[in-house]
C-alpha cells in the first residue's frame, strides 16, 4: 500500500531498555480538529482553534476548506484562525477535492457539501478509496441528497442544488462519522433531523454544535435539531487525543518498572472505553486533575506497570474503543490467559483489516491469536523478535511498535509512513518516553 508520503518507511524497535517514564503530551484529537475546521468555516465570524493535529488527515480537511473559498491562517503549528463564511458562503471548486487517507473528513463533508448549491467530487488515497462509503450514502440521500460513486466506494459526486428535508434516520451501524454526516447535512435541511443509533458513539459533533450556538438536543444513542439557524464563530481548545494516548498507556502498563503522565487527556465518556477495558485487566491507571476544557472533559492519566490477565471484552465497550483495539491486542497478548474480542467487524473496513494485520504480525512475533469474524481469541504470553508489516496503517504500526518492547529481540515494522495522518512526530516522543526506536534502511 502506497503511504500517504509517497514514501516507504521502516522502524526498527528494539525492547524496552528501562522502565518508561516522563510527562508526555500526545497531539490533540484528531476527531475534535476535524469537527472544529468545518464547524468554524461555516460559522460567522472569526474562530481559534489550538491544540489542532498537525497531521495529514487534518491538514488534507484544512485545505479542502481553503479550497471553497474559507481564509484560514496559521499563526503557528497547532494553531488555525478561520474566517467563516456562514452557512451559505461556500464556493464551488472545479478540482476534486482530496481527503487523502482521511474516513473522517471525507464522510463528514460528503454531509456537508451535500445542502450546497455546487456540486463537488471527494477523493481519497489507495487506502481511502476501498473504504465504505454506502453507509453515509444511503441516510443522505433519505434526506434528499444525490451522492453518486461506484459500489458505495470512493470518490463521491455530491450534487448540488438540491432540497434537503428533514427525517428521522436510524443508523445500521454505530458510527459517530455516520451520525455527524446526517447532523452537518441536517443544518440545511428543512424541518427537524434526528439520529437514532444501534449504540452510543461519541458526541463530538453535538458539544461542537453546541458550543457554536446551533440549538441541539442530544442524548446517549440519539440526537435532533432543526435547520434554519446560524453558527457563531468561537475559540476551541482540542484536547490531547485519546487514541494517540492509548499507545502509552499500554506500553507503561506492559514494561515493567514504568511510571508516565499524560496531559490533557481529552475523557469523552464515548471515546474511553479502553481505560475501562484496561482497568478490568488489571491496569493501574488513575485519573487525575480532570477538568473541563473546550467543552470536553480532560485530565492527566498516570500509568503504572501491572501485570494484566485476560478477560472477555464487553461487546458494550466496542464502539467507546474501535480505534484502540489494535493497542489492546497487543496487551492481550502479553496478559494472563485468554482475551476475547467480540463485536468489533468495524475494524475490518479502516485503514487496512485491523483484524487481520494485528493477528498476522502478532502471530509472526509468536503470539496465539485466532481470528474471528468480529474479533479475535487471543493466548497472553511471550513475544520474541522479527519482521511484520503494518500494511500502511498508522494504528497497527504505532501497536507493534509497543509490541516490540516486550519482545525478545529487535522488531522490524514495515510500512509505517501512515503515521504521519494522526501522529506526527511519534518517534521523538516514544524516544523521549524512552522506546528504543529507529529507521530501518
Amino acid at each position: 500500500m502506497a503511504s500517504v508520503t509517497g514514501r516507504r518507511l521502516d522502524w526498527i524497535v528494539a525492547p524496552a531498555p528501562a522502565p518508561l517514564r516522563g510527562v508526555l503530551r500526545v497531539p490533540g484529537d484528531k476527531s475534535v480538529s476535524h469537527r472544529a475546521l468545518m464547524l468554524a468555516a461555516l460559522a460567522e465570524g472569526r474562530s481559534r482553534i489550538d491544540g489542532f493535529l498537525e497531521g495529514e488527515d487534518t491538514r488534507a480537511t484544512s485545505r479542502i476548506l481553503q479550497q471553497l473559498g474559507v481564509h484560514i491562517e496559521m499563526p503557528h503549528d497547532g494553531s488555525r484562525v478561520v474566517d467563516g463564511v456562514g452557512l451559505r458562503g461556500l464556493q464551488p471548486c472545479a478540482q476534486p477535492l482530496d481527503c487523502g487517507n482521511a474516513g473522517t473528513g471525507m464522510r463528514l463533508l460528503a454531509g456537508l457539501l451535500a445542502g450546497q448549491r455546487f456540486d463537488s467530487t471527494l477523493v481519497g488515497d489507495a487506502s481511502l478509496s476501498r473504504r465504505p462509503m454506502r453507509r453515509v450514502i444511503e441516510p443522505l440521500a433519505a434526506m434528499g441528497a444525490r451522492i453518486d460513486s461506484t459500489q458505495g466506494l470512493p470518490p463521491l459526486r455530491v450534487r448540488g442544488d438540491q432540497s434537503l428535508r428533514g427525517t428521522v434516520l436510524r443508523t445500521a451501524v454505530a458510527s459517530a462519522q455516520v451520525k455527524s454526516a446526517i447532523l452537518l447535512a441536517g443544518l440545511y435541511a428543512q424541518g427537524s433531523t434526528e439520529v437514532r443509533e444501534p449504540q452510543p458513539t461519541r458526541d463530538y459533533t453535538e458539544r461542537m454544535l453546541e458550543a457554536f450556538g446551533w440549538p441541539i438536543d442530544y442524548g446517549p444513542g440519539w440526537a435532533r435539531l432543526q435547520g434554519g439557524h446560524a453558527l457563531r464563530a468561537c475559540d476551541v481548545q482540542v484536547p490531547a487525543d485519546f487514541s494517540s494516548a492509548a499507545f502509552f498507556m499500554v506500553a507503561a502498563t506492559l514494561v515493567p518498572g514504568s511510571e508516565i503522565v499524560l496531559a490533557g487527556v481529552g475523557m469523552n465518556a464515548r471515546r474511553t472505553g479502553l481505560l475501562d477495558v484496561l482497568r478490568a485487566m488489571g491496569a493501574e491507571i488513575d485519573i487525575e486533575a480532570p477538568r473541563q476544557q473546550g467543552g470536553e472533559p480532560v485530565a492527566d492519566l498516570r500509568v503504572r506497570h501491572a501485570s494484566l490477565r485476560g478477560i472477555e471484552v464487553p461487546v458494550a465497550h466496542a464502539p467507546d474503543m474501535i480505534d484502540e483495539f489494535p493497542a489492546l491486542f497487543v496487551a492481550a497478548a502479553l496478559a494472563h490467559g485468554r482475551t476475547i474480542v467480540r463485536g468489533a467487524a468495524e475494524l475490518r473496513v479502516k485503514e487496512s483489516d485491523r483484524i487481520a494485520v494485528m493477528a498476522q504480525a502478532l502471530r509472526a512475533l509468536g503470539a496465539r491469536v485466532e481470528e474471528t469474524t468480529d474479533g479475535a481469541v487471543i493466548e497472553g504470553g511471550t513475544l520474541r523478535g522479527g519482521v511484520v508489516d503494518s500494511h500502511g496503517d498508522h494504528r497497527c504500526a504505532m501497536s507493534l511498535a509497543v509490541a516490540a518492547l516486550r519482545a525478545d529481540a529487535p522488531v522490524r515494522i514495515g510500512d509505517c509512513a501512515n503515521v504521519a495522518t494522526s501522529f506526527p512526530g511519534f518517534e521523538v516522543l516514544a524516544r523521549q518516553a524512552g522506546f528504543d526506536v529507529g529507521i530501518g534502511t
